[in-house]
């Protein structure tokens, strides 16, 4: 098996880097759809210019590389233990080479493995099939997304949708609402795998599994084709759009299976995957691990530009901010507003703000960016290189984020998803503002990073360290405001009347 590591390495880096096609085709008619000149629209054209950057330069679409999770399928006779090493082994190699992100994080010390491996990552599935060569699949589904996932016990009651009850109909209450949930924070406009039955855990296995069919399939099952139809019709109508903005597109895939069920049980699973839907596979030889064919792509094929201008035309009424930034030039922002920062910045996600909580910052935060990211980053000659750097979901820090505000004086929160009445609060009383970054653009906000300055709290791992950066250009849409104003509130309550009149459609 002397090509086995190096096919899967490539298999690794390719669904970190290049989106599959029949998603290209997806978000591109997401594209034509949105009504132009909207915040919608200006956030499908920074996912579109990121698409690209990422294809061209083979760098991770977002930043957020999940948890690597393969089905393998292989002749009978083959030594499975063997793959389950080539797999570990590429995984290792391949976030050494920053195609993947250090996810693997021990769940009692908290400490980062570095690598990608520890007790249960990378997730494996095997089973055997009838055929002389080996398949493996890969699903790359970041972590915004997982923590969207949601699973439903009918009968139910849902918000704005009353009584979900054991029947189709209390499915797609169920499909509907998961839409209405997820917002920005699952990086709108997404695609749902579900399982309708089953137990609590394979529910889940089989709804992850659905992941894998293309978006542009028709369901077998004319029931199930009808329920997917019909959820991909009415979730388009709820207005949620590109990362919560509102607009249009909210949902660009449904696949649903059905298992069946204990009689005490009626279990509704939804794996929610957001836009940067990573998935591919490859057939290998079982001699050799040499790949024979991909799966859902041509590599043959030029891959198409999904930018069809300059990506992010500039309107000229963007406010220019450069850090350290005033109360003054905060309290002049309002929601709706693009912005463009300049200068230093500092990330900061779980560990750092549980770690400001109880310690004073490393380094001075009065009238700072503080950047909820974490990063992609390889050191080269001692020098560290941003490869990824695009926003992770704010809700997190809620619980944090109005103290660190009020405690040490920073003046933005960059995020994406938006935050909660407390942090809303805090804005308002000391002078701050959220920004709204793209979710997923990894590869376009790492172009506006021009240095690495220094790094705090290494000790956390790079994801979660506090890295001090040099931006220029840096876009972000102003969605919580210094005067009480949320978008995401506005958006949710709005979502939420639309999602009640389909209660008895």
């Amino acid at each position: 098996m002397e090509f086995l590591e190096a096919s899967l390495v490539e298999l690794i880096t390719q669904t970190a880097t290049n989106l599959p096609p029949d998603v290209r085709a997806a978000m591109a008619a997401a594209g034509r759809d949105e009504k132009p000149n909207t915040q919608a629209s200006q956030a499908l054209n920074i996912i579109f210019s990121n698409v690209d950057m990422a294809a061209n330069d083979e760098g991770p679409i977002c930043q957020d590389t999940g948890m690597p999770t393969f089905y393998v399928q292989t002749p009978v006779g083959t030594n499975q233990l063997v793959i389950k090493k080539a797999i570990r082994a590429a995984v290792a190699e391949a976030t050494r080479r920053g195609k993947l992100r250090p996810n693997s994080v021990d769940s009692l010390t908290g400490k980062n493995s570095g690598d990608n491996l520890g007790p249960g990552t990378p997730v494996i599935h095997f089973e055997q099939w009838e055929n002389d060569e080996i398949e493996v699949k890969l699903v790359l589904k970041g972590g915004g997304c997982e923590n969207k996932n949601i699973q439903y016990s009918l009968p139910a009651n849902l918000d704005h949708l009353g009584r979900a009850d054991r029947n189709i109909e209390g499915v797609r209450k169920c499909l509907l609402h998961a839409v209405w949930q997820a917002q920005g924070q699952g990086c709108a406009p997404g695609a749902l795998g579900v399982c309708i039955g089953s137990d609590r855990a394979h529910g889940y296995d089989v709804a992850k599994e659905q992941l894998f069919r293309t978006l542009d399939d028709t369901n077998p099952d004319p029931v199930l084709a009808e329920l997917e139809a019909r959820v991909m019709e009415e979730a388009n109508k709820l207005g949620v759009g590109a990362m919560g903005f509102g607009g249009g597109v909210s949902l660009i895939g449904c696949k649903v299976a059905a298992a069946n069920r204990l009689p005490a049980s009626f279990f509704v699973s939804v794996a929610y995957e957001c836009w940067a839907f990573r998935r591919l596979g490859i057939r290998m030889s079982a001699t050799d691990g040499a790949i024979t064919n991909w799966l859902y792509r041509d590599p043959s094929r030029p891959v198409e530009r999904m930018t069809q201008g300059e990506g992010f035309p500039l309107t000229g009424r963007e406010v220019v901010l450069t850090a350290p930034i005033t109360e003054e030039q905060v309290r002049a922002l309002k929601v709706g507003d693009i912005v463009l920062i300049t200068g230093e910045m500092y990330t900061g996600r779980d560990a750092v703000h549980a770690h400001l909580m109880k310690n004073p910052p490393p380094v001075d935060l009065h009238g700072a960016v503080l950047y909820h990211c974490g990063p992609v980053m390889l050191q080269e000659n001692g020098k560290w290189t941003v490869k990824a750097a695009g926003p992770t979901t704010s809700i997190r820090e809620e619980p944090y984020q109005a103290d660190v505000i009020g405690r040490y004086g920073v003046r933005a929160v960059i995020g994406k998803g938006g935050m909660g009445p407390k942090t809303l609060a805090a804005l308002k009383e000391h002078g701050a503002v959220y920004l709204n970054g793209i979710g997923g653009a990894a590869q376009f906000y790492a172009r506006t990073i021009k240095e690495v300055l220094d790094v705090n709290l290494f000790e956390f791992g790079v994801p979660e360290a506090m890295w001090h950066l040099r931006v220029e250009g840096f876009p972000a849409i102003v969605t919580m405001d210094a005067h009480g104003n949320s978008l995401h509130a506005d958006v949710l309550a709005e979502t939420g009347d639309e999602l009640a009149k389909l209660q008895t459609v």
